[in-house]
Parts: C-alpha cells; structure tokens; sequence
C-alpha cells in the first residue's frame, strides 16, 4: 500500500503504456514511437520543468503560454528584419526573462497574488504578441540553421529530446544538489520562516519567476524551428498540460512536493495518452477532456493522502 502510494504515479504510467501496446502493438509499441513520444513529450515538459519551479515556491505562473507564443513571433519577426540567429536567440530569451522577473517583482515585492498578477501579465504578453505579428502566422526569413534547432535526430536521438535532457539534467541540479534549490524549497514550505533566517526570499522568488518564463522562452523558439513558424497563439495549450504534468508529478517521488523527476513522469503520461489516442484514431477534443480529468484525478490523489496524513 506504502508502495502503491509512494510510486503510484509511476505505476499508472507502466499501466498506461502497457493497455496502449495491447490495443495497437503494432503501431504504439514500437522503439521508434516511444522515441517519438520522447520528441513529442520535449517542449510540454520544458515548459513544465519552469512551473516546477515556480510551483516550488507554492506559487503559480500562468503567463507561460503567452511567453511561448512572443519567443516564436519575436524571433520570427526579428529574423525578417535581417536579424542574425546568434543575436535572436539571447534577445528573446532576455526579453522572457524580463518578463518573469515582472511577474516575480509584482508577486514577491508587492505581494499580490499570483494567479491575478501572471494572469494580467500574459495578457499583456499576448496583446503584444498580437501587435508584433499583427494576428498573423509568421513564416518568412527564417535561417535553415534556426529549423535545424528543432528537427532532426543526432545518433538517432530527436534534436529535442536532447534539449529536453539537457535542460532537465542542468534543473535537476539546480533544484536538487545547490544551495539554490534547497532555498527555494525552503521559501515554498514557510515563507515567513526562511524570511526571519536570513534567506533572501525576493530575490530567489523572482529568479525562479524569471526562470520559469526563460524556460517557457526556449520552449516557444524551439516550436518555431520545429514548425517553421509562428503562430501569435501557439503556445495556447501548454499552460494547462504544463500544470498537469507538475501535478501529477506531486503524487510521485515526493508526496505533494513538486520535483522534477516527477514532473518529468508527469509529462510522459501526458504524452503517452495523447500519442496512444491519436494512434487509436480518437479526436482530440476528448483528448482535452481527458487532460482535465487527468488534472482533477491528481489534485484529489494529493489532497486525500494529506488529509490521511
């Protein structure tokens, strides 16, 4: 039972995987569709690993969507105007950057809360995002070297699944082995007492702000380059499925605490019911219904085993 509980999630995925391979082994449960898998899971849980962090803290950015959308018209647009890929790539991500530590400043700083202070940012994010592209999908000057940022495989190995490994190996050390990471959780389970330790609990709060859109940043230059456009709303549906994948991610590992392991298997589950039903020839919309149940099943796993508790 202790075990069931412990690693539930995990077993959910092995089930998961295993009723997918039954229905369709032909298609599902092959190597080169679970590498697929890998590649189609990579921006979900880039995007998922900067709301770990964020969530860390207790806190939430929902402005990451809308940072996804300007990083691919951004880039796109600054690519039109003759602009080198050696300098698009750190202005955008700058330019994310900025913006979390907007968000970070307006939560951390002047307390408000963060679902009302992220939520209006993204707005604003969007708006701009719309007025860059003027409500158009952009597509036009960029670089081949750009596409190749996301598409392809090296050794066999999709090019986003190794940006994925390598942004989660370089997280998992920030969250898990620094001194950062340990402050961070820290300031997630009580603020006021990491604050009378000294800790500097404004300044970790909008690095991890700042982090969490950077993160959302390279997720949307790297759906540029995979797409060869972009599209002022493409990133509207990794805000929900970000979220999803943390939470579920909180009912593995460390009961209730968001972790990146988790969030990592949190986002494989996701991904392995999206390829699974799109190979069973199911609509997405009842993919969308079954991403919210997912949502809803784990926010209740947490909240019964803490009133168990």
């Amino acid at each position: 039972m202790i075990l069931l509980r412990r690693y539930g999630t995990l077993f959910a995925l092995a089930l998961i995987v295993a009723v997918f391979s039954l229905a369709s082994p032909g298609a599902f449960g092959t190597v080169s569709n679970l590498v697929n898998i890998t590649q189609q899971m990579s921006l979900l849980a880039i995007v998922a690993i900067g709301a770990t962090l964020v969530m860390v803290l207790g806190e939430f950015d929902l402005s990451v969507s809308a940072v996804v959308s300007w990083a691919g018209i951004a880039a796109v647009s600054l690519f039109s105007a003759g602009w080198p890929i050696a300098l698009v790539f750190p202005v955008v991500l700058v330019s994310a950057l900025l913006m979390g530590m907007v968000s970070g400043i307006l939560v951390a700083r002047f307390a408000l809360p963060s679902f009302i202070a992220t939520l209006a940012l993204g707005t604003v994010i969007g708006g701009l995002t719309f007025w860059v592209s003027d409500g158009a999908t952009l597509f036009s000057g960029i670089p081949p070297a750009f596409r190749d940022l996301g598409r392809g495989a090296i050794l066999g190995v999709p090019v986003p699944t190794l940006w994925l490994a390598a942004v989660a190996a370089i997280f998992w050390l920030l969250l898990d082995q620094t001194e950062f990471g340990r402050r961070l959780y820290a300031i997630g389970g009580n603020r006021e007492a990491a604050r009378l330790v000294g800790l500097p609990v404004r300044r970790d709060m909008v690095t991890a702000f700042a982090l969490c859109a950077g993160l959302a940043a390279l997720a949307g230059l790297l759906l540029a380059a995979r797409l060869g456009s972009a599209h002022p709303t493409g990133g509207g549906g990794y805000l929900l499925q970000a979220y999803a994948a943390v939470f579920l991610g909180m009912t593995a590992f460390r009961e209730g605490e968001p972790s990146l392991p988790g969030t990592l298997v949190g986002a494989a589950i996701i991904a392995v019911i999206s390829n699974g039903l799109t190979i069973l020839g199911v609509p997405s919309f009842l993919q969308d219904v079954m991403t919210g149940a997912i949502i809803i099943a784990a926010v209740m796993i947490r909240h019964f085993g803490r009133v168990r508790d």
